[in-house]
């Protein structure tokens, strides 16, 4: 066996390393965790800052909780209309920095014991995550955010409007279609 290559745990196949997940401290290769499935491409739209600089703070309202910027790419600038309008949104970001997977442990918020599916935990099989949050402010394309549990420099997917926004009661319109862009 290469340096560059892992027996998988599950099926005693000789994999590349890149080829492999930890589950529970074992390596399991890609196709006995995800089938003859595909990857799917997805490009980041920014990336998380956790630090604010100099002088961003005091442009801020005192907050409880930290606050976090999204520093979205100067080309998602033209997606940005009347988002400061928008007082909740939900961010889904990468977690990059997450090596591991555990299939069953004892939950943080309540300590009881539980699969990854029935937890928020960070060592997921797709390692992507969902945050609501409060916005603060934005200064060109940063999003100054108050409540997001992300890593500094973890991947934006995508920015969402927080789902409890759209709890209110449907407008009534004269040509109102059963198929709206929400």
């Amino acid at each position: 066996m290469k340096n560059d290559s892992v027996v998988c745990l599950e099926c005693g196949k000789a994999v590349n390393k890149k080829q492999i997940c930890t589950v529970d401290d074992k390596p399991v290769c890609y196709t006995c965790m995800y089938g003859d499935t595909r990857p799917v491409e997805i490009y980041p739209i920014g990336r998380v800052r956790t630090g604010l600089r100099p002088g961003e703070k005091d442009s801020l309202p005192p907050v409880q909780k930290g606050i976090s910027c999204v520093e979205l790419f100067p080309s998602q600038k033209q997606f940005m209309y009347k988002l400061d309008e928008e007082p909740y949104l939900t961010i889904v970001y990468y977690l990059h920095k997450v090596t591991s997977i555990q299939t069953v442990f004892n939950r943080r918020i309540d300590g009881k014991r539980v699969g990854v599916f029935a937890s928020r935990t960070p060592h997921r099989l797709s390692r992507i995550a969902i945050q609501d949050v409060k916005l603060l402010k934005i200064e060109g394309t940063t999003l100054y955010v108050e409540g997001l549990d992300a890593m500094d420099g973890s991947p934006v997917l995508d920015i969402k409007l927080k789902l409890s926004a759209l709890d209110l009661p449907p407008k009534k319109h004269a040509n109102s279609s059963p198929h709206r862009n929400i």
